[in-house]
């Protein structure tokens, strides 16, 4: 008896053939080709200005790598652990007063920005109110210990850099969050879907938390390092010097390669001590900006909240970034 096989539009999934382009395919196809054009690939990584780029890109990642994971863990702390109903006690319930008391709460995360995207988005996923969790992903990086601490070892010799960029800093995260309360929109904030672990118990829903995570954000993290390190490189030195001499175009300056360089605010108060031939006021933006909004962070807030917010939100935050930098340094530097 012979068995007739069944037409190609009536088969099943288990009779199909064909490619299976996986993972393991690409990996297998790409290490072909790297072995291939091994000679030219070597003489390109070899150039001054491929040295230079592959020195900031490694420097942006490393720095920011811990402090992601680090907020990645907490923010399954946060979804597993930490039941719902403390963040409603734990806040006022007028939003216009959660905002400042989130921001105060920044203080007390010793992490950067990189761990405060992804700890931001777990408070709204557990009912936090968005403006309020906004003013903690602000502030977060920009007035917890380490990195006012950091700012002080850095300017020993102006000590109200501390206090001018912890104002400053909590400022604009109480501002935005309060324009976010009064002008944002529920169809702006569109976070992707978070994987359910329904059923599972909380060791196994917390490790399924991180590494679900730290593959989401870490992509985006990665593409914000790359951009960083391909412009600055090619940022000639020379404008910095001559936009230094203007006071208006010197915050500009600053402010826009806060947001070019992505340095993590651990780090960046010793990038701006080294900037002496700007103002303070200028350096001040420097601070205020960077943990705020840059390349990386834009791509990681897109992730979390989506495109939409993302293209409004980091505008808007740039601008209140640089006039409260100016008025804090008319009042306090």
């Amino acid at each position: 008896m012979t068995t007739r096989s069944a037409p190609v539009g009536q088969r099943g999934p288990e009779d199909r053939q064909g490619w299976n382009f996986n993972s393991l395919v690409v990996l297998i196809l790409v290490l072909l080709i790297v072995f291939q054009l091994q000679g030219p690939i070597r003489s390109t990584l070899s150039a001054p200005a491929m040295q230079s780029w592959m020195t900031v890109f490694v420097a942006v990642a490393l720095q920011a790598l811990p402090f992601l994971v680090f907020g990645v863990v907490l923010s399954a702390l946060l979804a597993v652990f930490v039941p719902p109903a403390f963040f409603a006690r734990a806040l006022p319930k007028r939003p216009a007063l959660a905002v400042p008391v989130a921001g105060m709460a920044g203080a007390v995360l010793p992490g950067c920005e990189c761990a405060s995207v992804p700890v931001a988005s777990a408070l709204v996923r557990r009912g936090v109110t968005p403006s309020a969790a906004l003013a903690f992903l602000l502030s977060a990086p920009a007035i917890n210990p380490v990195v006012l601490t950091a700012t002080a070892v850095a300017f020993p010799g102006n000590p109200r850099m501390v206090l001018a960029r912890f104002a400053a800093s909590l400022l604009v995260a109480c501002v935005m969050g309060w324009l976010w309360q009064r002008l944002g929109r529920p169809d702006w904030l569109r976070p992707p879907a978070h994987q359910s672990f329904d059923g599972l118990g909380k060791g196994a829903a917390f490790w399924a938390s991180v590494r679900h995570d730290v593959v989401h954000a870490g992509g985006f993290l990665v593409i914000g390092a790359m951009a960083a390190a391909t412009l600055k490189a090619l940022v000639p030195a020379a404008w910095l010097h001559t936009a230094a001499n203007n006071a208006v175009l010197s915050v500009l300056v600053l402010a826009i390669l806060a947001v070019l360089l992505s340095i993590c605010s651990e780090a960046d108060a010793f990038v701006a001590s080294s900037l002496t031939e700007f103002s303070l006021t200028a350096r001040l933006a420097f601070l205020v900006v960077g943990p705020m909004i840059d390349l990386k962070l834009f791509g990681m807030q897109a992730a979390a909240f989506g495109r939409q917010f993302a293209l409004r939100f980091a505008p808007a935050t740039f601008a209140v970034c640089l006039g409260v930098s100016v008025l804090t340094g008319a009042v306090l530097l």
